[in-house]
């Protein structure tokens, strides 16, 4: 058959397999819902401004609601014939009208049409991530809160560095998140303007009413200039962007429950529903949901690569092979989407080994910097006590020994500013309460942080 969109400057039919090549309906169906909306929205304008009668409106109106029925039940018939999501609904339309259903594509261009929806699409699909963004928050929030004063080793460079509190830890991947959420909220801005009415490219000879349009569609404004807004696909790269950020802190955070889970470490526990065994290992049981969000992450990354490069070559202004954004950037949102909601459940299950926790974060000289900054506050420069903290440990590495296992006496020897009260300050448990600062791992400051997040998101629903 014939292609109804474009056929009459033609005389002979598309070859069949260039038409199944050219075809995005199996990519872009998942868009019919907000083709409708957008085409609803399109005819009430087309109404307002006189290109329609109320009757033709009405009458269109009747008819997308019916096809938005058929296809939300599965039995709207799709056919690659007609190439994409957009002329499937215009041929349903028409089926069940008549040709009057023709007008809906008045003043307005498939290049135009597929920016708004996709648009309308990825802005739905952003209050999805928000939500399931807070939710990981949430969580994260109320585990640091219940391990407020529970001793964690601290790394740096993957050594004992410090001792800080798990639930110090657990608030940082909570910020890595938010951040996330923000860089969300901020992507969702520059999505809400809308591009209908630019047409092809160069607008249309038809007095049209585009801010009607965006006020129905709860866009915040419409597009500057005709030609960009059909080629412009900076929204796209930006979402694909935020789910490389979102997937690589997801990886981060999955590549530490790796490591706790290893019996060297033996810090945290994952629950067994997100675990599985060797098939010739009996005893194995293995971080496998992590392990695969890690994976996944590579996949992620591609799409961002995949968009970039599909758009760097591109002049204005629209072109075909801007039709492949959808299948990069859609694989990218179902992967985020799966690792997202598996992560609230598997760190809510999430068990610390405290005994384990609590011996590394007491090993390594962990309070070094404490007993430097305690001769600091004695009045020795800095420079000098890191110096004299060095020899000191030096000292304990010779004879296999902890920093409080030190007498008086022998810290003494290294400087007569040590006195009774030194054993104190290297106790763990000191050094971590001394650490109450703004964004420090004290537990006091644990609980005021873990507190103001709970709150912020029990106003907005999470119980």
């Amino acid at each position: 058959m014939k292609n109804v969109t474009w056929s009459s400057r033609f005389t002979k039919q598309m070859d069949a397999d260039v038409l199944e090549f050219s075809q995005s309906l199996n990519i872009d169906i998942v868009l019919f819902s907000s083709d409708i909306n957008v085409t609803i929205a399109h005819v009430d304008m087309l109404e307002s401004c006189g290109h329609i009668t109320s009757s033709e409106k009405k009458k269109i109106t009747n008819g997308l609601k019916k096809v938005l029925t058929l296809a939300e039940n599965g039995k709207l018939k799709w056919s690659v014939d007609f190439e994409d999501v957009h002329m499937n609904i215009e041929n349903a339309l028409v089926s069940i009208i008549g040709d009057v259903g023709k007008k809906i594509h008045l003043g307005r261009s498939r290049n135009d049409l597929v920016a708004t929806d996709l648009r309308l699409y990825l802005r739905d699909f952003i209050d999805l991530y928000i939500d399931q963004l807070r939710d990981i928050q949430f969580v994260l929030a109320n585990v640091a809160m219940k391990h407020s004063d529970s001793l964690f080793p601290g790394f740096t460079h993957m050594q004992v560095a410090q001792p800080v509190t798990f639930g110090h830890h657990l608030l940082a991947w909570c910020e890595m998140i938010h951040r996330d959420e923000i860089r969300l909220i901020n992507n969702r801005e520059s999505i809400n303007i809308m591009p209908l009415g630019s047409a092809a490219l160069s607008g249309t000879s038809l007095k049209l009413n585009r801010s009607m349009v965006a006020k129905a569609l709860g866009f915040k404004s419409v597009t500057k200039n005709s030609m960009d807004a059909v080629s412009d696909r900076d929204f796209v790269c930006d979402f694909a962007y935020v789910n490389s950020m979102i997937m690589m802190h997801l990886s981060r955070i999955c590549e530490e429950l790796v490591l706790w889970m290893n019996p060297q470490f033996g810090l945290v526990e994952l629950d067994e529903g997100f675990c599985t065994g060797s098939s010739i290992m009996p005893q194995k049981k293995n971080p496998d949901v992590p392990e695969l969000i890690r994976g996944k992450t590579g996949g992620v990354y591609g799409s961002l690569v995949g968009i970039l490069t599909l758009m760097k070559g591109l002049p204005l202004t629209y072109n075909r092979d801007m039709q492949e954004d959808k299948s990069i950037l859609f694989e990218s949102i179902d992967t985020t989407m799966s690792c997202l909601s598996l992560m609230p459940k598997m760190l809510s299950t999430m068990s610390l080994n405290k005994d384990n926790a609590t011996s590394i974060a007491s090993s390594s000289f962990s309070t070094a910097t404490d007993l430097a900054e305690y001769l600091s506050k004695k009045g020795m420069p800095f420079r000098t006590s890191h110096h004299v903290v060095g020899d000191i440990v030096k000292f304990c590495e010779k004879k296999s020994i902890q920093l409080k296992d030190l007498s008086l006496k022998d810290l003494r020897s290294f400087s007569d500013l040590i006195e009774t009260d030194i054993h104190k300050v290297l106790d763990p448990l000191t050094s971590i309460k001394s650490r109450n600062g703004v964004g420090e791992t004290a537990p006091q400051s644990v609980k005021r942080e873990s507190a103001a997040i709970i709150k912020r998101l029990k106003k907005i629903g999470f119980k």
